[in-house]
């Protein structure tokens, strides 16, 4: 399960085990409800008492898979509470008290790649990992909330190439078209998302929650708006 590791100057907030993820129930960090109730609990415990800037990170091959499938083919009808669950978790991190970075480990996909661009910075590993939308190649639509945190995180170019073609970025070439920051080496990788969000330590408090949400206050509206039924 997701936890937290106070390191330095920063709170890293991982979302896988902490043992080798390999052998884990949830391997790709998918936003299975268990996951969400600890990711959220985690994140609540860092803004009610904000003292550290927060990465956002995991290990293993998935930074996150995205929506857990197995639970929308099971119980399709709980799709719209499950999808503002997941609205929930993004309003969340879009919030918080402190400067975030999400370090991108390896792949993140769908919701998991929504999930990385909530954070105020987003760096990516070189060596592997895509992030990608495939809900285009998968047939299925972008709900209202997560169509306007895409428009609002990237220029128009690069979220209608993204959305529409399902392409997998590298970090090359998520750098080029502006979907992350930074592509860092693996060796690296969280150590440079540490010393980005160390930086902005000053702002850390009650403010920069009230600023976020200034910034962000059309983004966090959809994002409120209940998944009517009949989404997918």
């Amino acid at each position: 399960m997701p936890f937290l590791n106070e390191t330095g100057e920063v709170v890293e907030l991982h979302l896988g085990a902490p043992d080798d993820q390999t052998g884990e129930a949830n391997p790709e960090n998918r936003f299975r409800l268990d996951w969400l109730d600890e990711v959220e609990r985690l994140l609540d415990e860092v803004g009610s008492d904000p003292k550290r800037p927060l990465v956002l990170t995991a290990g293993g091959k998935f930074f996150s898979n995205g929506l857990d499938t197995d639970h929308i083919f099971a119980a399709p009808e709980k799709l719209p509470a499950y999808l503002d669950r997941v609205h929930m978790l993004f309003s969340k991190v879009l919030t918080l008290p402190v400067p975030t970075v999400a370090a991108v480990n390896g792949h993140a996909f769908g919701a998991g790649a929504m999930l990385a661009l909530c954070a105020d910075q987003v760096l990516m590993r070189t060596e592997r990992g895509f992030w990608s939308l495939p809900e285009a190649a998968l047939n299925m639509p972008f709900t209202r909330g997560m169509a306007t945190l895409l428009r609002t995180r990237l220029n128009d170019r690069a979220v209608t190439e993204a959305m529409y073609s399902s392409r997998r970025y590298g970090a090359a070439d998520a750098v080029a078209a502006g979907i992350v920051d930074e592509a860092v080496d693996a060796e690296q990788l969280t150590a440079r998302a540490a010393a980005l969000a160390a930086a902005r330590t000053a702002t850390v408090g009650p403010n920069l929650a009230l600023i976020k949400r200034g910034l962000r206050g059309p983004l966090l509206d959809d994002l409120a708006l209940p998944t009517p039924p009949g989404v997918f």
